[in-house]
């Protein structure tokens, strides 16, 4: 099929990908001058230095921009890198075919109405890809701006690059067209240096994962940043996730369908569906990607990743001029899991003589706007000197820096200019050498004049936007160092275990009795508790004797999944005549459904003390199986306490779940519970999760509700399975 990544993948190798990426020469296909998208391009080559030639290419007109137009592509001289394709829809395939003509391999097609405007559009992009692969053009798009990539100084953009553009570590892939302005200019205001943008477009060809694994690759890129709107292929961009942590590129990405508003609107932009937001947000974690909330918030940390050295321990020291921003900095560090420590002695030796007398030498640092008032005679202020000092504190891991402060424009007084820039070389070689990493911060978000963006960007000197945004970017880059290492080195993919029904025609369609769930989970090795099917009061009786009073009624069929809603359930039945009662009730309870099979009643032990856990797997549409566990019985519906992963997993990435709960002191023994033996524990869910995978495409929903865990002992108490075609 044309869309096949088999078949596609000759056209998005490395090397392919280097040269779409760096392009010398540039063909606009269906420029003219009344084109605000080839203005566009034309406008922000300059903006970013193009210096190859951009060639104008029209069937009609002989001029455009004052430059020379070609009718078609045949026309050219020698092959050009890239065509940007700004024909209409119907003209896009002769394009196409004008391209190879004349040995152009490369293209980006702007023209929409393909996969995302539904079927007939698939239908139309399906084709289009076939054309591009029959003529070994390397395609983005369509429905496509372009990228820019600014260490190439090349940008085939349908939109403008605010200028100036800083050339530095963050490469950014966008599920988006419009947003790449916004992000742009939130770049430029704060001085962030891009490596690469990208619009991404339908991605029929070339795919986010493709640009991830170009960025891993980049010897510029040094931090790759996402705005998601689907995950489409879920294997691929996992491999891709582990290869940047191995590589040390962190991810981090703003997904997009959070809410049920969310996925319809990214529906009805992209054509496809966005998948469960938990089980992303589950994912993601697991691949060590940082998953953040905003555009703001996502270059705010890509800035931090890629410009500073990155923290290796939370414990900060903070330097600022302002008591007021201590205070908020302390309150931020504290929410975020960030310590703040007392300074070494010496440290406050050093510190004290350096401030006026009401003002005390302890992190977080004020050095007061008392030491600002002072006319300037030398180049370095006292919270240089207390840099200085704090930089080699045993006890800090990092410093937050709130002493860059830079006028909007040079000083006419010369000597002062001098000043300045003579102490920002001075922190520029400080921030470099410093034993520990040091984070420049702003108070607030505000833009940087363009003297400061000179001063700062020729120095490699980067300011994170704000005291909010800075302390939310280094939980971020925290997290991600902490949990760097395991999503580089990948968890353990145990092979999907071997179909446990006979043949998978004999999965029924629709849900499970609880008789044939827990032999289909026996033989799985998931423990039960206790049971036997009766189908009669004495047999109920006896049952009840041979298990041990108390004991649990269930009435069992396919057909009644909510038991105890319907009267279906009687608990702690202590003698056999109440056993003999409950089962007449039961009973009649489930023949009282209409159209419900009972196959008797199941009699079950009973379970006191302990923890009742919920276990289970869901399909989603997406990622496939997810295993999910969490608090159970009615708590899993109150408290919502879960954690998820897609499936396969192994017994450690289990109890990594388990810990992640909130409830997780329960397991530990907390309120005088017995301990739960978490290796015992991780081995039976990951025999449930085996059962579910091997069930296949048929699996729908397998869930154990409760779990019992007391001590060493697991059993599940209750057991759903649901399949279908």
């Amino acid at each position: 099929m044309p869309g096949d990544r088999h078949t596609l993948r000759p056209l998005v190798t490395a090397s392919r990908l280097a040269r779409f990426f760096a392009p010398r020469s540039i063909a606009l296909v269906g420029a003219a001058d009344t084109s605000g998208w080839a203005q566009n391009i034309m406008l922000s080559s300059q903006t970013v230095g193009f210096s190859g030639p951009l060639i104008p290419v029209h069937p009609r007109h002989k001029e455009v921009f004052g430059q020379p137009a070609i009718p078609s592509l045949r026309q050219l001289d020698g092959p050009v890198d890239l065509a940007f394709v700004l024909a209409p829809q119907h003209a896009v395939a002769d394009v196409l075919d004008d391209a190879a003509a004349a040995g152009v391999r490369n293209a980006v097609i702007l023209a929409s109405g393909y996969r995302e405007v539904g079927d007939a559009g698939r239908d139309l992009q399906d084709r289009l890809i076939a054309h591009a692969v029959k003529h070994d053009i390397t395609l983005l798009g369509p429905n496509c701006l372009g990228y820019v990539n600014a260490h190439a100084r090349c940008a085939p953009f349908g939109f403008i690059v605010p200028p100036p553009l800083t050339a530095g570590p963050v490469g950014i892939v966008l599920q988006s067209g419009a947003l790449a302005t916004d992000v742009l200019a939130f770049a430029r205001a704060h001085a962030i240096g891009v490596s690469v943008l990208a619009s991404m477009g339908n991605e029929a060809m070339i795919t986010t994962t493709d640009v991830i694994e170009y960025l891993i690759d980049d010897p510029a890129t040094k931090v790759i940043s996402l705005f998601l709107e689907e995950i489409s292929s879920p294997g691929e961009f996992s491999r891709a996730a582990g290869r940047a942590a191995a590589a040390g590129k962190p991810i981090v990405a703003l997904k997009a369908g959070a809410s049920p508003a969310g996925q319809a609107a990214a529906l009805a932009h992209t054509g496809s569906v966005t998948g469960d937001d938990a089980v992303v947000g589950a994912e993601l974690r697991r691949l060590g990607v940082i998953r953040v909330t905003s555009l703001e918030e996502l270059l705010a940390t890509a800035a931090l990743l890629g410009h500073a050295r990155h923290p290796r321990g939370r414990r900060m020291g903070v330097l600022t001029t302002s008591g007021g921003a201590c205070d908020i900095i302390a309150d931020r560090s504290a929410a975020a899991g960030i310590e703040v420590p007392e300074f070494a002695p010496q440290t406050i030796a050093a510190i004290q003589p350096l401030l006026p007398p009401f003002a005390s030498a302890r992190n977080p640092l004020d050095v007061t706007g008392y030491t600002l008032a002072h006319r300037r005679t030398s180049a370095l202020t006292p919270i240089d000197h207390a840099l200085d000092a704090a930089a080699s504190d045993p006890g800090l891991d990092f410093i937050l820096f709130g002493g860059i402060r830079l006028p909007d424009a040079r000083p006419a007084n010369e000597g002062l200019a001098g000043l300045i820039e003579e102490r920002l070389d001075w922190l520029a070689g400080r921030i470099a050498s410093a034993p520990v990493p040091v984070i420049p911060v702003n108070a607030t978000c505000v833009d940087i004049s363009r003297y400061a963006r000179e001063q700062l960007t020729c120095r490699g000197i980067n300011v994170l936007p704000s005291i909010g945004l800075g302390i939310c970017a280094l939980q971020n880059a925290l997290w991600w160092v902490e949990n760097a290492g395991r999503a580089a080195a990948g968890r353990s993919q145990p092979a999907p275990a071997q179909p446990l029904l006979p043949a998978p025609a004999s999965a029924p369609d629709g849900p499970w009795s609880e008789l044939a769930a827990r032999q289909f989970l026996a033989a799985a090795g998931v423990p039960l508790v206790p049971a036997e099917l009766a189908t009669s009061a004495e047999e109920a009786a006896g049952a009840a004797v041979r298990l041990g009073l108390p004991v649990a009624l269930k009435v069992c069929s396919a057909q009644i999944t909510h038991k105890s809603d319907l009267g279906g359930v009687e608990l702690g039945l202590g003698s056999p005549a109440e056993v003999r009662e409950a089962y007449r009730r039961v009973r009649a309870a489930g023949d009282a459904i209409p159209g419900a099979q009972v196959d008797g009643v199941l009699v079950t032990a009973m379970r006191g003390g302990g923890l009742e856990l919920l276990a289970g797997v869901t399909m989603d549409p997406t990622f496939g199986p997810v295993l999910t566990v969490g608090l159970g019985g009615l708590w899993v519906e109150i408290l919502r306490d879960i954690s998820l992963r897609v499936l396969p997993v192994d017994p450690a990435e289990v109890k990594r779940m388990l810990n992640e709960l909130r409830g997780a002191a329960l397991l530990h023994g907390s309120r005088g519970r017995p301990r739960a033996d978490l290796d015992r524990l991780a081995a039976v869910v990951c025999a449930l999760g085996d059962a579910a995978v091997s069930l296949g495409s048929s699996l729908r929903a397998l869930e154990v509700n409760p779990l019992w865990v007391s001590g060493g002992r697991v059993e599940a108490l209750d057991a759903l399975v649901v399949t279908g075609s």
